[in-house]
């Protein structure tokens, strides 16, 4: 894994979680200002640093990014408003800029004030272990963590405007995954240059695409933010053109290898759900019924226990809210057709079940015969440790 021309990172444990073994806080540095864009959560009850990052983005003149886990910042009023200044401050200090070139990010418990003296010690420990080699990107993508079983990170290389240019990302989230934004955290940079309105532009529409196409429980969170920064080491011009759309096709892949890699390590979960829907008259339809199916408790839970119950996915697109011809619906499992217009079809329910049972990965496959239009949505399973998971995160 590369990191771009110009960043410096790492990630320390500063006392916020329980163990010394879990990294908990992570500072990204540019050492150059930076273009930066920001996606964030719809939620009306949203985190502090949503609040200050969606202030300062899109822009110019960024320096990094400081990022705590264990401690979401969320619904914690006008002092957690002042306490993600302050980590801004802190952590802008150390590279000699202003509180309002960093942008911060948090996650963890809601409703929790942010341990302020741990952290500006952690902030003093990073910034004196920043590097640029894997390790120190491994780090910084660990700080990030909580329930993750592993660290998330991608990167791709191209060559535009005659140079070569790196896009690398990291990224956190494992539960409370519920699209527009799904719940979770990530950091892409690239040492490409930018304008504001064209990284903005292309990041909304790659997180449409990629991190608004997944879902573990449904559960849309208050601290969920997609950061795009772009310093321009690796070539001066802002890209344009043809080199752009290459530059959104590499950072589409980044982000879709991020995206995938969050239901892929699901609390608990035992399966990755790809849900493919096509043939809607509109793309958005297509999610409608995508997301239906993803996040059927009962369509979940066939899964887990490797029951190709063709009936639960059938009826979850139904009650989508999308008209459709019932009679016209195809479905698949794992490439066995088990529906056909409307009705069931004859299949060896054996191998259906060991075709679930025996892999990781389950493709569900629905076609509707109404258009053109289609999509690609991933989830899990649901599974007793999921439940387990979470009655004692806080407890």
């Amino acid at each position: 894994m590369a990191v771009p021309q110009g960043y410096r990172l790492g990630g320390v444990y500063c006392g916020i979680k329980r163990y010394d073994d879990k990294l908990d806080l992570s500072l990204l540095v540019s050492d150059r200002p930076a273009v930066a864009a920001g996606v964030y959560t719809t939620n009306l009850v949203f985190a502090a640093p949503v609040k200050w990052d969606r202030s300062l983005t899109p822009g110019q003149g960024l320096r990094g990014v400081v990022i705590n886990s264990g401690n979401a910042n969320a619904c914690t009023g006008t002092r957690g408003d002042a306490d993600c200044k302050q980590m801004a401050e802190l952590a802008a200090a150390t590279c000699g800029a202003q509180a309002e070139q960093m942008l911060v990010l948090s996650t963890g418990i809601i409703g929790e004030f942010l341990p302020t003296a741990k952290i500006e010690k952690g902030i003093r420990d990073v910034a004196g272990k920043l590097g640029t080699d894997e390790a120190s990107l491994t780090a910084a993508a660990r700080g990030m963590l909580t329930t993750d079983t592993r660290h998330k990170v991608a990167t791709r290389s191209l060559n535009v405007a005659g140079k070569s240019v790196t896009i690398t990302g990291m990224a956190k989230g494992a539960a409370m995954i519920g699209p527009k934004m799904a719940t979770m955290l990530a950091v892409v940079m690239t040492d490409a240059a930018l304008e504001p309105a064209d990284a903005q532009s292309m990041l909304a529409d790659v997180v449409d695409e990629t991190f608004n196409c997944i879902s573990v429980d449904g559960h849309m969170s208050t601290n969920d933010t997609v950061l795009l920064l772009a310093n321009g080491a690796a070539n001066s011009a802002p890209l344009a053109g043809d080199d752009l759309s290459a530059f959104q096709a590499a950072l589409f892949e980044v982000c879709q290898e991020l995206a995938i890699a969050i239901p892929a390590d699901g609390e608990g979960a035992t399966h990755l759900v790809q849900v493919e829907v096509q043939g809607c008259r509109t793309r958005d339809e297509a999610r409608s019924i995508a997301k239906s199916v993803s996040e059927s408790l009962l369509v979940k839970t066939a899964i887990c226990g490797a029951d190709p119950n063709w009936g639960r996915i059938v009826s979850a697109a139904g009650y989508a809210n999308i008209p459709f011809d019932p009679a016209r619906v195809h479905l698949w499992v794992n490439n066995i057709h088990l529906y056909e217009d409307g009705a069931p079809r004859e299949f060896d329910r054996k191998a259906a079940s060991e075709s679930i049972k025996n892999n990781r990965d389950t493709h569900i496959l629905l076609t509707f015969g109404e258009g053109d239009e289609s999509i690609r949505f991933w989830s899990t399973d649901l599974t007793a440790e999921y439940v387990r998971l979470n009655a004692d995160y806080h407890t």
